[in-house]
């Protein structure tokens, strides 16, 4: 008889696995084999389907016999060969932390409970996980449980193969009391553990918007950026190309501030847009507050974009590298030896300067770039008993650009050679939190950093430098069960030095006198400060079930105006379903509020500003409705208005006003173990008047539409697919025409178009695709991944471009498509 020589084997079908085969099954196979020992033919003598056959007759295939004999003499033979298909083993693991702060469970008891009874244990290492291996696929009960601790039971589901995962959160176990509170036996009962709850309070914000680190991480588009992600928010449009501003509810982008743990940042992204100042793994959570924020915040009338930098890990020393196209970056994060402190790290440095140079001139282009930028961010922090830490932080950021042309263009005859652009900032913190009682809260946060600008292009040019000293003082007074006060002293100074050489611009409302460079330079040089303190107080009343009343003032005094803003608000959220808890929740919410905004150093500049400026101001008014659907869906509908006026407007004062009205709505799938996304659609119109004799026209940055929908979905074995889509409205952009030639320059000036941006480009849309794949391994994990923007590469139109005497003109288009490619590697 023929005697087997290699077997390869044959893996478990997938179609299989996925119609819910888990068992072992054996498929018999009648074999040819010629006098060689290869088999010339393999048929199937009972058929199984579900793709059992295929894989049987294709690892037939592959045998290779000892051939038959007969006589001692090689022959040909047909034999009956029986393949036995296995299920591969699955895996199941997770990790056993506190409910607060979420520290590792050593020695915790993890049973693992199959449908027929059959139990597993593990116990929870130092570092608070375990795992479970060679399990079948199927669903599973698991329980956990440790000392001092309420156990914690769930379900998970697992597929034949693939290793499922999951964080249980124990909570301490309830202290028992009598009718005076204390526990028998004892004077008075300890807590056992402080714990923080954030996702389940309401907020003390009419619309409050947070993203779960899944969502961050996987939103196609960003190349996992977390807070590049903020653009796919309702209230949020589409920002000019490479431009890296944030756009809410139709408000300029300096109308809006973003803070980091509650120091306030000059910019949140690095040029061009293309990657945030913080890296996705090194933030812990991002707050954005799309209008009618709390108190707490001022000095803004658009909206809040609050980031809070990571917890670093108690377990054990994690590592984490990055790379793709677009920038590198290195995180380490854990103990600092038996300290008692915790550290994280992470850099980054662009790799867009490694190959943009060369695509340029593959492409023909006169134009040589130069852009790289860093950041950079360091946490150590301990906590000091129970109840209270210290952290402290250094953060910057740091972007240099260079554009080199040897060939000036006909309208800016003077800026041949070399434009450069270096701006940066860098942040020292430091946080303390405390819980002074139990009913007393203190939060005290203070930094120093500073910002810097410097440009230079022909004969203009930009040198500032600002030192910023920042400081917030919150305490939370807890005055019964139903009230809460809170009261905060918000400081802000800032030394700076500023010299430049600039066009004077023109004043808000009149056409351009042409190319800038044809304006004759002005020059400033000197040094000043801004002194702008505040306080607030806030209160929080729940004065019956479901109801939330946040009442609350805020006072500013700014240098520059010597003028003090007084700024009440007022938030009301009542639950009118789901109070008893068995049924989901409806909220009705609404808000009013008054917001100002200082004017800016460049306003208020001797040279480039106007004398005698006020802050801006806008009233703020939203409605709305939140609705709990299911435990992963919630939907959200929200009306807003802004009333602003006193606005500032160049070489006129605060002579400007103008409104926003509109709605988004929001229905959100929030993320389980295999699926998130949402849909975001918002409309809006947003129109100014530069002064009282001017009629009210379209803002700038008004866009009508702003669609978006996206999700991401586990495929299994690792993969994640996921997608975005996006329709808005076009830009706005002012029209121009044929005017004169003007000889001293040498060079056409055109006609613009008044009022300014008064067209609109076409339609924006596009889809974008997101690929990933990790790979799981005893030491840590592997990830690739492949983000591609505009995948059906679609022409969307971003501008006008025209000839040298602006009598044609030609579309200028968006990005077209771009694929990024990256590797991810954990320990």
């Amino acid at each position: 008889m023929p005697v087997v020589k290699r077997n390869e084997g044959a893996l478990y079908p997938k179609a299989a696995l996925e119609a819910g085969y888990h068992e072992t099954v054996e498929v018999p196979l009648l074999l040819t084999i010629d006098a060689t020992g290869v088999v010339t033919r393999a048929e199937v003598e009972k058929p199984i389907g579900h793709g059992f056959d295929e894989a049987a007759v294709a690892a037939a295939q592959r045998l290779l016999f000892e051939p038959a004999t007969r006589d001692g003499k090689p022959v040909p033979a047909r034999i009956r060969f029986v393949y036995r298909f296995t299920p591969p083993p699955s895996v199941l693991s997770g990790r056993v932390v506190t409910e607060a702060g979420e520290r590792p469970i050593a020695g915790a008891t993890v049973t693992v409970r199959d449908a027929a009874g059959v139990e597993h244990t593990a116990t929870t290492s130092a570092d608070g996980n375990w795992r479970i291996e060679g399990l079948p696929g199927g669903t599973y009960h698991v329980h956990v449980e440790a000392p001092g601790r309420a156990p914690h039971d769930a379900d998970e589901t697992v597929q034949a193969g693939e290793e499922a995962s999951a964080i249980d959160r124990l909570s301490p176990t309830p202290v028992a009391s009598n009718a005076t509170g204390a526990a028998p036996g004892a004077e008075k009962a300890e807590p056992v553990e402080q714990v923080e709850v954030h996702a389940e309070k309401p907020p003390r914000e009419v619309a409050k918007r947070t993203l779960e680190e899944r969502e961050i991480d996987r939103i196609p588009g960003t190349n996992g950026d977390a807070l590049r992600s903020l653009q796919n928010l309702p209230g949020v449009a589409r920002p000019p190309p490479l431009s890296g501003l944030l756009i809410v509810r139709g408000s300029a982008p300096a109308d809006t501030q973003y803070f980091v743990d509650g120091t306030p940042v000059p910019i949140v992204y690095h040029f061009g847009g293309l990657s945030s100042i913080v890296p996705t793994p090194m933030l812990n959570r991002i707050d954005f507050y799309p209008g009618n924020f709390s108190t707490q915040y001022g000095r803004a009338m658009g909206g809040i974009v609050d980031v809070g930098l990571v917890d670093p890990k108690s377990d054990r020393l994690h590592l984490a590298a990055q790379a793709d196209l677009i920038e590198a970056s290195a995180m380490a994060q854990g103990p600092l030896f038996d300290s008692g402190w915790r550290f994280a790290v992470s850099a980054r440095r662009s790799t867009i300067d490694a190959w943009i140079g060369s695509a340029l001139k593959a492409t023909g282009s006169g134009v040589s770039v130069t852009p790289v930028y860093y950041d950079y961010q360091a946490v150590l922090e301990r906590d000091l008993g129970k109840h209270s830490s210290i952290r402290f932080a250094l953060f910057g950021s740091d972007d240099k650009i260079d554009v080199f042309s040897p060939v000036a263009s006909a309208s800016t005859p003077d800026l041949a050679g070399v434009i450069s652009s270096h701006t940066g900032f860098w942040r020292a913190q430091a946080l303390y939190r405390a819980a002074l009682s139990p009913s007393n809260e203190l939060r005290v946060v203070g930094a120093v950093g500073e910002d810097y600008i410097k440009l230079n292009a022909g004969n203009i040019f930009i040198d500032l430098n600002q030192w910023e000293f920042p400081a917030r003082i919150e305490l939370s007074n807890k005055l019964s069960r139903d009230l809460t006060l809170d009261l905060g002293i918000d400081y802000l100074q800032t030394q700076y030095s500023i010299s430049a050489q600039l066009p004077q611009p023109p004043k808000a409302g009149q056409p351009p006198a042409g190319p800038f460079d044809t304006t004759p330079p002005v020059n400033t040089t000197g040094t000043g400060a801004v002194f702008e303190p505040a306080v607030y107080a806030e209160l929080e009343a729940t004065p019956w079930r479901g109801a939330r009343i946040v009442p609350g003032v805020r006072v500013d005094y700014t240098k520059d105006t010597g003028a003090w803003d007084l700024s009440p608000r007022i938030v009301v959220r009542q639950d009118v379903t789901g109070l008893s808890g068995d049924e989901p929740r409806t909220t009705l919410k609404a808000g009013v509020g008054l917001f100002t905004q200082p004017p800016d150093v460049s306003q208020t500049n001797a040279v480039f500003g106007t004398p005698g400026l006020v802050s801006n101001r806008a009233y703020h008014y939203d409605v709305g409705v939140e609705r709990q659907v299911t435990d992963h869906v919630t939907a959200s509908l929200d009306g807003f208005y802004k009333q602003l006026d006193n606005l500032v407007e160049q070489g006129l004062g605060n002579t400007g006003s103008g409104d926003v009205i509109g709605a988004e709505t929001l229905l959100r799938y929030s993320p389980d173990e295999r699926f998130f996304g949402w849909i975001a659609y918002t409309l809006s119109r947003s129109e100014r008047r530069p002064s009282p004799s001017q009629p009210l026209r379209l803002f700038q940055y008004d866009e009508t539409h702003i669609l978006t929908v996206l999700g991401s979905y586990r495929i299994g074995r690792g993969w994640e697919l996921g997608m975005r889509y996006r329709l808005t409205s076009g830009y706005m952009y002012t029209p121009q025409t044929y005017g004169f030639y003007d000889e001293n320059v040498g060079t056409y000036l055109p006609l613009s178009a008044y009022p300014p941006t008064s067209s609109r480009l076409p339609l924006f849309h596009a889809l974008d695709v997101r690929v990933d794949k990790t790979w799981a391994f005893p030491w840590g994990n592997v990830g690739a991944y492949l983000d591609v923007l505009n995948i059906y590469n679609q022409g969307n139109v971003d501008g006008i471009s025209y000839d040298y005497n602006f009598t044609h003109s030609t579309p200028a288009n968006d990005l077209p498509i771009i694929p990024s490619i990256g590797l991810r590697v954990e320990h």
